[in-house]
Formats: structure tokens, sequence, C-alpha cells
């Protein structure tokens, strides 16, 4: 399969893409950081020879990037199968007293994102009349908590975003998945004194979103929503 997936040098990210090239398939990656985006190709291609990883310096907060880099996954490929909108960054913060423009930042890179890439990627699904997008959220889009400001909001839209996805795209034969983790053992994590063994893996993200990909033309996983063994921090 030919797979897009974005912010994957890292974290939920690196772990799909991992996933998915352990089973061989294409991938087209994106990140803000174009060394450690050539590190991740060389790495999942030498592991996993039978994948062929493609990658584009892509700043997602970009209008104009977002929708160049979603028309150059679609020219190198007749068919895109699954599209993982996993893009995004956490920046705490209360609404009454957070920075100006904090908002319009987080709106930019965990909503916009998706909502422009995906734009440009779905012609190519519609006319396959197949695919399968992933949009990564939060537990902080569904439920407020101290310190989510702006955050929070933005993946409360990226609920609302994936939801009329769903409902738009549901009869042309492609599938819409919400993601929605809890607490997961990334770098956002390091040298916060949380012990690893509290919160999830990346990988159990990983795992789940590859599993939603197997089912029957006619199943689809609408939402998948993991939380910590021990809940909520």
């Amino acid at each position: 399969m030919n797979i897009i997936i974005t912010g994957a040098t890292k974290g939920i990210g690196l772990a799909i893409a991992t996933a998915f090239a352990k089973e061989g398939h294409h991938l087209w990656i994106c990140s803000r950081n174009e060394s450690e985006l050539k590190e991740t190709a060389n790495q999942l291609e030498t592991i996993h020879t039978n994948t062929k990883v493609n990658y584009q310096q892509v700043d997602v907060s970009n209008k104009v990037a977002c929708i160049a880099f979603g028309q150059w996954c679609v020219a190198q490929a007749a068919q895109i199968d699954i599209l993982v909108n996993n893009a995004g960054y956490f920046i705490p913060g209360a609404i009454h007293n957070e920075p100006d423009n904090q908002l319009e930042e987080m709106l930019s890179a965990n909503l916009l994102s998706a909502y422009h890439i995906t734009r440009a990627v779905v012609p190519n699904m519609v006319a396959n009349k197949s695919g399968h997008i992933f949009n990564i959220t939060s537990i902080a889009g569904v439920q407020a908590y101290a310190n989510g400001g702006s955050y929070s909001i933005s993946k409360f839209a990226m609920q609302g975003f994936n939801k009329n996805l769903r409902e738009e795209l549901k009869a042309l034969g492609i599938k819409v998945t919400a993601v929605i983790p809890g607490a997961v053992y990334t770098n956002s994590w390091s040298g916060s004194g949380v012990d690893p063994n509290r919160i999830m893996e990346a990988d159990d993200i990983a795992k789940m979103v590859v599993a939603a990909t197997q089912l029957s033309p006619q199943a689809v996983v609408e939402e998948i929503t993991m939380r910590p063994q021990l809940g909520d921090l």
C-alpha cells in the first residue's frame, strides 16, 4: 500500500511509520527537520528492505507547504491507500492568560495541516473509490483539563473535522478513523519525571492503527480511544 504519514520522525508518527514499514508498504513522510527525515528514511529502509520511504521537509503550519506536500505525494503514487494526519504539537496554557496568537499557532499546526493535506489527497481516493484516513486527535479533544488552553481547543476542532469528514466520505468508499490517545511516552515527556511504565508506548497506538486497516471493506473503526491502564494523568 501507499501510505502518507505526517510528523513521522518522532513519537506516534514514527511508531506508525515503523509498523507499516515492517509490512513492506511504501511510505511518504514529512516533518520540519530534514536531517531527521533522512535518518528516519534510511533506518526504515535498512531494517525493512521491502519498504520504500519518500520524504519531504514540511512546516505543517504553512498552508501552501501542506498543499504542496499532498500534491507531491499524489503525483508519485497512482493510488493513495492511507493518510495519517499525525503532525502537531503541544503548547501548555490557559485561555485567559496564554500568549497572543497561541490559538492561531495551535490551530495551524494541529488542525489546518490535516485539513489542507486531506483536501489535496482526497480527490485521489475518491477517484479510486477507496482509502483510509486516520486523524490523530487526543483525549484533550474530548475532555477539558487544566493547562490545556488552545491546544485542547485545536483537538476538539480536530474531532469535529474527523466527524464531518467521516460523514462526507463514507458513501464514497473511504474510511475515516479518529485516534484518541491519552498520555503516550514520547519526547515531550522526557525529563518530566513521569515513570515511562505509567503511560502508554507509542507502539501501542501504532498497533491499533495497523489493526484498523485490516478489516473488510464494509467495516470501519470510527474511533480508537486509548488511555493508560491506571487512567489519565
